[in-house]
């Protein structure tokens, strides 16, 4: 059973020293039990309490760029428009992960999909187990004639991203039709804010199908789907597809990347970086130095902690990027880490 949502997005109540430093963060709901586990570790290191609520990337965006958190959190890149309305602002990658397909299908734990057939189901032009292209995919799977019930997210969502941003590389029709955000106009289904709301609407439904971080998926008992990836070869989504996917990506400076329907045989089609948003000059003195502080430990033993709850470390040369970036990142006009972590 899933753990309530407020649980897994807010850390228990420490007792406070005079000289303990809060910092406030909001967004993404993708890395949330990563980052709950990040800051309560990080608290036992360093008298530093950090209290995340998972609303969602678009819920993060919108608070770091009104200032009203120390940082966001978002699964999906900034937009030109969006980086326009808060200048300053840096991407930092923390992990990585895949965004899977799940589905209740009673006597049923192995399906595959190719992303016609994914895209066909979201258009609401499949709208029973037993069609034609879900046996033709399947041609080995005793599929019921039942009804889909189909499940996507209420809420601004860097899941929602990545999943309708590798729809519309790989479906023609998708592109033209829905497109890409973190917010869509969905022809058909039931919203779940977060990706427990939409685990929780698919194992309410039988007959459900919806796209959740592959950590919901472990959790609730959930079986993925295996996807037909880019160069047409048929793949399971595990740490070491995600880091395919991510092997073959170019990593820009300002590290706004698309790791979806990457080339490759082994490459998962719809991995994704997530992200933390700071500010690359920090006006708090005493919140901008842990901040930093905090963000160096992350990139470094905070790894350890993402494979044991399914997410994939970052690879070492994106690792490297970022420590020069993270040096470059001031406090008031003065690094902190250029010379001491």
């Amino acid at each position: 059973m899933t753990k309530p949502f407020f649980a897994l997005c807010a850390l228990a109540s420490f007792a406070l020293r005079a000289d303990t430093v809060q910092l406030t963060g909001a967004g993404a709901t993708f890395p949330a039990l990563l980052y709950t586990k990040w800051f309560s570790d990080y608290n036992k290191l360093r008298h530093v309490q950090i209290n995340y609520q998972a609303i969602g990337s678009g819920g993060g965006i919108k608070q770091i760029t009104e200032k009203t958190v120390d940082f966001g959190a978002s699964d999906a890149p900034m937009s030109d428009d969006e980086m326009a309305k808060a200048p300053g602002i840096q991407h930092i990658p923390t992990v990585m992960g895949a965004v899977v397909i799940v589905y209740n299908l009673p006597g049923v734990t192995s399906l595959r999909l190719t992303p016609e057939t994914l895209a066909g189901i979201y258009l609401g032009k499949i709208t029973k187990w037993s069609d034609p292209a879900l046996a033709k995919d399947n041609p080995n799977a005793k599929l019921p004639d039942l009804a889909i019930a189909v499940a996507h997210r209420s809420d601004g969502s860097g899941t929602t991203y990545a999943f309708t941003d590798y729809l519309s590389k790989a479906v023609p029709e998708w592109k033209s039709g829905p497109g890409t955000g973190k917010s869509v106009n969905w022809p058909t289904g039931l919203g779940g804010k977060g990706n427990d709301g939409v685990t929780g609407v698919v194992k309410q439904s039988e007959g459900g199908i919806g796209y959740v971080e592959l950590v919901y998926a472990s959790q609730n008992k959930l079986p993925p789907a295996e996807m037909k990836n880019h160069d047409g070869a048929w793949v399971k989504p595990t740490l070491e597809t995600v880091s395919a996917a991510a092997g073959q990506a170019q990593m820009p400076d300002d590290y706004r990347i698309s790791i979806t329907d990457m080339p490759g045989k082994t490459a998962w089609p719809i991995a994704t970086f997530t992200y933390l948003l700071i500010y690359k000059d920090q006006s708090d003195e005493a919140k901008g130095k842990e901040l930093l502080k905090f963000l160096w430990w992350a990139e470094h033993d905070g790894q350890k902690s993402a494979a044991p709850l399914d997410y994939a470390p970052l690879p070492k040369a994106v690792v490297q990027k970022v420590e020069e970036t993270l040096k470059g990142l001031t406090v008031r006009g003065k690094a902190v880490l250029a010379s001491s972590k």
